[in-house]
């Protein structure tokens, strides 16, 4: 790979970003007018208009033939508070409550799901032939509701499941595409703070309200849902257990799925209705490999506005007007650049990411530019306004060929590259780059890292509030007292690394296996 330094470029987008612009575009997408920015919903439309309207000013040409918007088709499904839950044993009942004691979606779809099954543990769910792992193995799960736990086994070494760091196994996602292959009818995350690694505010949150998805075609779950903790204790123990003590069982080499002896019930009722969503995307030509390109993402969505008093809309300041307002002043930077690079630059902001990378995936399937000729990805997702970091995050970007370049470019830009904080919490999979790594695109997020100059214990007190506090909550609001120097000096870095991508040789590659494990298929009987 040839490493080509156009100095010019990089001084001129150096000094074309700016702080105040990011803090103002940061300011309109957060404020309460854009009501959260719900897909399917009055702010979520106001704010791909602006993104749009900012694209053009930017310079930026539309991506999606003449139009700045891809429509992405979606179904935004409600479950509806009548709807219950129970486990029965023994002659006990134990009945859910909805919100405080249980969430969850009919992925069907369908108007009503009846569930009347049996339960069965399945540990972590996970099937890993590469770790000598199956949690399924001998276990007869078609038509049971499966119950277990999200993450992985607690593991200090790196050749079982990569030690602390989270893989694709410890996923909810994935939770729910193994249980469905092995023919259950429904799944029951059993929540603990612990295992999730956030508290049940984040999930009721996420799991409460409409949420998009791809219109249901085949093979669904009943019921993809979470218990709460208490909720929890109280199935486990009609079976004369703890969940404690299904943790340990759980994290066993050996464990082996088996019958909790405990009877689900539920009524499931949902709402669906048809909406039509939009990835908003932009591009700069490049010469002379126009019809290839660097692509830099980030979800202008965040979770709308939920019903109450008090405060309703979930702001999404942090989450991510952030990201985008970044991106819509690389994109200016970019546009006005006096010399292009080979490679075009997409600038792609993506909806639904929120309700599980919908936006994203769509695109990765109807992609603007082809996947092949995709140069390298890289994704703007939630950002402090707590000046500027002396160290960035880019996980899993040691693993491509872009890598060396990488460790060049951060030297210039003065940011040490640290390992993300919390590898357990599975960050690479919970964002928009996921999809496009997933498909064999060198693809990956750019973070700011928690080292900063100035006062860190500070600085480390407020992230830590933002994670237990603000996160998928009303809290993660805009202040005017955030400072913006670190934003612009990451969005100059990011689009210094564009650069390079866009003027080398080849597009990048990933230098071992792809990240998420093989799907595998359903079993025959």
């Amino acid at each position: 790979m040839r490493a080509v330094i156009w100095i010019l470029p990089l001084v001129v987008s150096g000094q074309d970003i700016s702080g105040s612009r990011i803090r103002a575009h940061v300011k309109f997408l957060a404020s309460d007018a854009l009501e959260g920015r719900g897909v399917g919903a009055r702010g979520g439309a106001l704010a791909t208009e602006y993104l749009a309207s900012q694209l053009a000013v930017a310079g930026a040409r539309p991506a999606a033939a003449s139009s700045y918007f891809q429509p992405v088709p979606l179904v935004n499904v409600r479950t509806l508070p009548e709807s219950t839950l129970s486990a029965e044993s023994g002659g006990r009942t134990v009945n859910f409550t909805w919100l405080s004691g249980f969430v969850g979606q009919a992925l069907t779809q369908a108007p009503l799901e009846e569930i009347d099954a049996d339960a069965i543990f399945a540990g972590h769910g996970i099937s890993a032939p590469e770790y000598g792992w199956d949690d399924y193995a001998g276990a007869e799960v078609a038509g049971k509701v499966v119950i277990l736990f999200t993450n992985e086994p607690q593991s200090e070494d790196p050749r079982l499941f990569e030690g602390r760091a989270l893989t694709y196994y410890g996923r909810w996602t994935y939770k729910y595409e193994q249980a469905l292959r092995h023919g259950a009818r429904g799944v029951l995350i059993l929540h603990t703070p612990q295992t999730a690694g956030y508290g049940w505010d984040v999930v009721r949150n996420s799991w409460g309200r409409e949420e998009a998805h791809v219109k249901a075609n085949g093979a669904a779950l009943q019921l993809a849902g979470w218990l709460s903790g208490e909720a929890a204790e109280q199935m486990v123990a009609l079976s004369g257990q703890t969940v404690a003590g299904l943790v340990a069982r759980a994290g066993t080499r050996g464990f082996r799925a088996f019958p909790l002896g405990v009877r689900i019930r539920g009524r499931i009722h949902t709402a669906a209705r048809g909406i039509s969503a939009n990835n908003v995307a932009g591009i700069v030509p490049g010469e002379p490999l126009a019809g290839e390109a660097v692509v830099f993402t980030a979800h202008w969505d965040h979770l709308g506005r939920t019903e109450g008093t008090g405060d309703t809309i979930f702001n999404g300041a942090v989450d991510n007007a952030t990201g985008c307002a970044m991106l819509i002043e690389m994109a200016r930077a970019w546009a006005d650049l006096p010399r292009k690079p080979r490679r075009s630059a997409l600038f792609l902001f993506t909806a639904a990411e929120e309700s599980g990378l919908r936006g994203a995936e769509y695109y990765v399937k109807q992609p603007l530019v082809p996947l092949a000729k995709t140069a390298l990805v890289l994704n703007f997702d939630s950002f402090h306004g707590a000046g500027r970091p002396r160290d960035a995050v880019l996980e899993r970007s040691e693993r491509t060929t872009f890598w060396p370049v990488i460790q060049t470019v951060a030297q210039r830009f003065q940011l040490a590259i640290s390992p993300a904080a919390r590898p357990e919490q599975g960050s690479f999979f919970r964002s928009d780059h996921f999809p496009f790594a997933k498909a064999g695109v060198a693809a990956f997020s750019l973070n700011g890292g928690r080292n900063f100059f100035g006062d860190e214990s500070a600085v480390a007190a407020r992230l830590s509030e933002y994670g237990a506090q603000r996160y998928h909550q009303p809290g993660d609001e805009y202040e005017d007292n955030w400072d913006f120097a670190g934003m612009e000096h990451l969005a100059r870095f990011g689009m210094a690394l564009g650069l390079e991508a866009a003027n080398a040789e080849s597009v990048q590659k990933w230098v071992e296996a792809t990240p998420p494990p093989p799907v595998q298929k359903k079993r025959r009987r």
